[in-house]
C-alpha cells in the first residue's frame, strides 16, 4: 500500500529536527565537563574516575593552561573562517549573478516559455545560495564544536581512556547529527516552498533544486582547499623545524607553529570535511531527484515515490542515533586496544541496521513498478522505457551501503598500524626516508584495487536495475549512515588536538600515551571517512553525468569514445586532477616554506625560546597560514569552477561529456592513492613513536634515525592526505553538478555544438 503523502511530508522534517535535538543533547553532555582542577572532574555512566595526576599536584594550573590553549586555538580558527567566509560570500554573490543571468537568457525549448526559463534561473540561484549557506553553517558549527571539545578531551584523558573516548566521540557525533539534520531539513523546505511556484512542473522544480548541490560543493571546494593549505603549511613547518631540526616533541609549546598546526586541524579536517560530506549528500539527493523527475514517478506526480531519496536519509538518522548510543553509553572503549574496534563496530552495526530499514522504505514509499527513461541501443529512438520494481531500489541502496563498508574496512587495513601494510612502511624507515616513501607510494597504489572494483560493481548493479537512478541510489546508500560516518571522522581531529593540548599543558607521559592512542585510531577513521567521500563522489558524479547527458540532449548513439570531441575531452578531463593536485601541493609547499623560515627565525632570534623561558610569537605563524590559505585557494578553485563553463560554451556538450568522464576515472584513483598513502605514512610514524610492540621498539622510538625518516615520510604525505586527495572528490562532483545546472545554457550555444566549432562551421 502506498505511503500517505501527509505522513511523509511530516516524517522527513521531523527526523531532521530529531537529529538536531539529539546533537544538542550530546553537546550538553560534553559541556558538562568542567574545565577546573580537583580530585574528580566529572562522572561518566554513574562512575567517578580519580585522577592519576593527583599526586603530582598543580591540577588547577594544568587545566587552566589547557583552557587557555583551547581559547587560542578557537580564536585562530574563528579568525581564519571569518576571513575565508568573507571572500566566499563575495564569490557566492558573483556566482549567483552568473547562474541567474545565463539560465534566464536561454532560448525556451518546445513547450516552455521565456517566463519558465526566467523562473528556472531565479530559483536555481536561490537553491545555490541556500546550499552554499548550509555548507558554510556546517563547516562553522563543526569547527566550533571541535575547538570546544579539544581541551575537554585532554582533561578527560587524565581519568582514563573511556572518559576521553566518550568526550571525543560525542563531540564528533554532535557535528554528524547537526549536519545531517540541517542538510535534510533545508533541502526538504526548499522543495516544499519551490513547489508552490512550479505547480505541476516537477521536472523544472527538481532541475532548479540542483543548485542546492552546486552551492554546497562550491563552498566545500574552497573550504577543503583553503583549510588543507592552512593546516599543512603549519604542520609541515612545525615538523621540519621542531621534530627534525630541533629534536623536540610534535606539540612542544616552544615551537612557534604549534598553535597554527592545531588551528589547522579544525579548519581543514573539521570545517572542510563537514562541508565536503554535506556536498556529497546534497548532490547525490539532487541527482536522484532530477533523474526520477523524468520517470513515471515524476510524470504521475507520485509524491511518496519522489521523496524516496529523502526518506532514505531520514531513516538513516534514526539508525545512526541508535548506533551512537553503543559507543557513547553501552560499550565505549575502555582500554587502548578497544578504540579502533569500537569505531569500526559503529560502521558495521549501522550498516547491518540500515539494510532492513532500506527494504522497508523501498516497499513502503515506492509503487510496485514504475518506469524510467534509459538510453536506447536503437538508432530509431534515443530512449527506451525501463520497468523498475520497488525491491530493485532496495538492492541499489544495499549495494552502495555494503560497498561503502567494504571500502571503509579495506581503508582501515591499509592505514591502521595494527596491520602489516603500515608496519612494512614503518620497517622500511630502517634504511631512511627514501625507502619509507617508496613503500608508502606502493601501498597507496595497491589500495586503489578494492575501491575501484566496489565502485564498478555498484555501477553495474545500479545501471542494470534502474539506470542512472540506480547509481544515484547506490551513492545514497553509501551516505545513508552519514551521521555515523561524520562522527568517527570528526573524532580524529578532536583527538589529535587533545593530544597537542595535553603536551602543551604539561600533562605527563601517561596522559599523552592515551591521547596518542586516541589520535592513532583517529587517523584511521579519518582515512575511512575520506574513502567513503571518494566512493560516494564517484557514484554521485556518474549519476550527475547521466542527468547531464539527458538534459543536454546528447545523442548517445552517435557519440562514441572515438568521436574526436569526446576523446579530446577525455584526455583533458583525465589531466585535470593532476593539474589541480600540482597547484594545491605547490601551494602547500610555498606556504610551508614561509612557515619554516618564520619558525627558524624565531628560534634564532628569540632569546631563551629553546630553553623554554621565552614565549614564541604564535600569532605570526597563524597569520602566515591564514594569508597563504586565502591567496592560494583561488587558482585551484577557479580551475574547477571555470572549466565546465569554458568547455561547454566554447567546445560543446559532447566535449564536456568527455571531460567529465575523464576527470572521474583518473580523479578517483588519484584521490584514493593519495589519501591512503598519506594515512599510512602518518600511522607508520605513530607506530614507531608508540613502541607498543617488540617490532616497534626495535625500530628505535622517538628521536631515532628511523623515527626521523618516518617524520619526513609523514611530512610528504600531509598535503596528499589532507589537501590534494580529499579535494579531488569535490573536483569530480562539482564539475558534474555545475555541468548539469548549466546544461540548458550549453545546449543553447549553437545547439550544443559550442561557439568555437559553430563559428568555424565544423559540424
Amino acid at each position: 500500500m502506498a505511503a500517505p503523502d501527509a505522513l511523509i511530508a511530516a516524517f522527513i522534517p521531523a527526523s531532521a529536527v530529531v537529529a538536531i535535538l539529539f546533537a544538542v543533547f550530546l553537546w550538553k553532555r560534553v559541556a558538562a565537563i568542567q574545565m577546573t582542577g580537583g580530585r574528580v572532574l566529572s562522572s561518566q555512566n554513574g562512575r567517578e574516575y580519580l585522577l592519576e595526576e593527583e599526586q603530582r599536584g598543580g591540577e588547577e594550573e594544568i587545566v587552566a593552561k589547557a583552557a587557555d590553549i583551547q581559547k587560542s586555538i578557537s580564536e585562530g580558527a574563528s579568525s581564519f573562517l571569518a576571513t575565508e567566509y568573507y571572500y566566499l560570500g563575495i564569490f557566492m554573490v558573483i556566482m549567483s549573478v552568473v547562474i541567474c543571468s545565463l539560465l534566464s537568457i536561454v532560448t525556451p525549448e518546445e513547450g516552455r516559455t521565456s517566463a519558465d526559463e526566467l523562473r528556472n534561473g531565479v530559483f536555481s540561484t536561490i537553491a545555490f545560495a541556500l546550499g552554499g549557506a548550509t555548507s558554510i553553517l556546517s563547516g562553522y558549527l563543526g569547527m566550533q564544536i571541535a575547538t570546544f571539545a579539544n581541551a575537554r578531551t585532554a582533561v578527560e584523558a587524565r581519568k582514563g581512556i573511556a572518559p576521553a573516548f566518550m568526550c571525543a566521540f560525542r563531540s564528533g557525533a554532535v557535528m554528524g547529527f547537526l549536519l545531517s539534520g540541517f542538510g535534510l531539513l533545508n533541502l526538504f523546505l526548499a522543495i516544499t516552498i519551490f513547489s508552490k511556484f512550479f505547480g505541476d512542473d516537477w521536472k523544472g522544480l527538481f532541475e532548479a533544486i540542483t543548485g542546492y548541490g552546486l552551492g554546497g560543493s562550491s563552498i566545500a571546494l574552497f573550504g577543503r582547499v583553503g583549510g588543507g593549505i592552512y593546516t599543512k603549511a603549519a604542520d609541515v613547518g612545525a615538523d621540519l623545524v621542531g621534530k627534525v631540526e630541533k629534536d623536540i616533541p610534535e606539540d612542544d609549546p616552544r615551537n612557534p607553529a604549534v598553535i597554527a598546526d592545531n588551528v589547522g586541524d579544525n579548519v581543514g579536517d573539521i570545517a572542510g570535511m563537514g562541508a565536503d560530506l554535506f556536498g556529497s549528500f546534497a548532490e547525490s539527493t539532487c541527482a536522484a531527484l532530477v533523474i526520477s523527475a523524468v520517470s513515471s514517478l515524476g510524470k504521475e506526480h507520485d509524491y511518496a515515490g519522489m521523496m524516496f531519496p529523502l526518506l532514505i536519509s531520514a531513516t538513516g538518522i534514526f539508525v545512526c542515533l541508535i548506533t551512537t548510543f553503543l559507543a557513547t553509553d553501552l560499550k565505549p572503549a575502555k582500554v587502548i586496544a578497544e578504540i579502533e574496534h569500537t569505531l569500526k563496530m559503529q560502521l558495521i552495526i549501522s550498516t547491518l541496521l540500515m539494510t532492513p530499514v532500506a527494504l522497508g522504505v523501498a516497499l513502503w514509499s515506492l509503487p510496485p513498478e514504475f518506469t524510467l527513461s534509459v538510453p536506447s541501443s536503437s538508432p530509431d529512438k534515443p530512449f527506451d522505457e525501463k520497468v523498475v520494481k520497488s525491491w530493485y531500489m532496495f538492492v541499489c541502496i544495499s549495494t552502495g551501503l555494503w560497498g561503502g563498508l567494504l571500502v571503509g574496512l579495506q581503508t582501515e587495513y591499509f592505514t591502521s598500524n595494527r596491520y602489516k601494510p603500515v608496519q612494512d612502511v614503518a620497517d622500511a624507515c630502517r634504511t631512511g626516508a627514501a625507502t619509507d616513501i617508496i613503500f608508502g607510494l606502493a601501498l597507496g597504489y595497491k589500495s586503489c584495487i578494492i575501491p575501484t572494483i566496489v565502485i564498478g560493481v555498484a555501477i553495474y548493479v545500479g545501471t542494470s536495475l534502474a539506470g542512472m537512478f540506480g547509481i544515484a541510489c547506490c551513492a545514497l546508500g553509501m551516505l545513508s549512515t552519514l551521521a555515523t560516518g561524520l562522527a568517527i571522522d570528526a573524532y580524529g581531529p578532536i583527538s589529535d588536538n587533545a593530544g597537542g593540548i595535553a603536551e602543551m599543558a604539561g600533562m605527563g607521559e601517561d596522559i599523552r600515551e592515551r591521547t596518542d592512542a586516541l589520535d592513532a585510531a583517529g587517523n584511521t577513521t579519518a582515512a575511512i571517512g575520506k574513502g567513503f567521500a571518494i566512493g560516494s563522489a564517484a557514484l554521485v558524479s556518474l549519476a550527475l553525468f547521466g542527468a547531464y547527458v539527458t538534459r543536454a540532449k546528447i545523442d548517445m548513439i552517435h557519440s562514441s569514445i572515438l568521436d574526436p570531441r569526446v576523446f579530446a575531452g577525455l584526455l583533458l578531463g583525465a589531466m585535470l586532477p593532476y593539474w589541480f593536485s600540482a597547484m594545491t601541493m605547490k601551494s602547500v609547499g610555498k606556504a610551508a616554506l614561509a612557515m619554516v623560515h618564520e619558525v627558524r627565525r624565531q628560534f634564532n632570534t628569540i632569546a631563551g625560546l629553546m630553553e623554554g623561558t621565552a614565549r614564541p610569537d604564535y600569532k605570526r605563524c597563524v597569520a602566515i597560514s591564514t594569508q597563504a590559505a586565502i591567496s592560494e585557494m583561488i587558482a585551484p578553485g577557479a580551475l574547477v569552477i571555470f572549466t565546465p563553463v569554458v568547455v561547454g560554451a566554447l567546445f560543446g556538450t559532447q566535449c564536456l561529456a568527455g571531460v567529465l568522464a575523464g576527470s572521474l576515472v583518473s580523479g578517483v584513483q588519484l584521490a584514493v592513492s593519495m589519501s591512503n598513502t598519506g594515512g599510512a605514512w602518518d600511522n607508520a610514524k605513530k607506530y614507531i613513536e608508540a613502541g607498543a610492540t617488540e617490532h616497534a621498539r626495535e625500530l628505535g622510538g622517538k628521536g631515532s634515525d628511523c623515527h626521523k625518516a618516518a617524520v619526513i615520510g609523514d611530512t610528504v604525505g600531509d598535503p596528499l592526505k589532507d589537501t590534494s586527495g580529499p579535494s579531488l572528490n569535490i573536483l569530480i562532483k562539482l564539475m558534474a553538478v555545475e555541468s548539469l545546472v548549466f546544461a540548458p545554457f550549453f545546449y543553447n550555444c549553437a545547439h550544443g555544438q559550442g561557439l568555437i566549432f559553430s563559428f568555424f562551421g565544423i559540424a
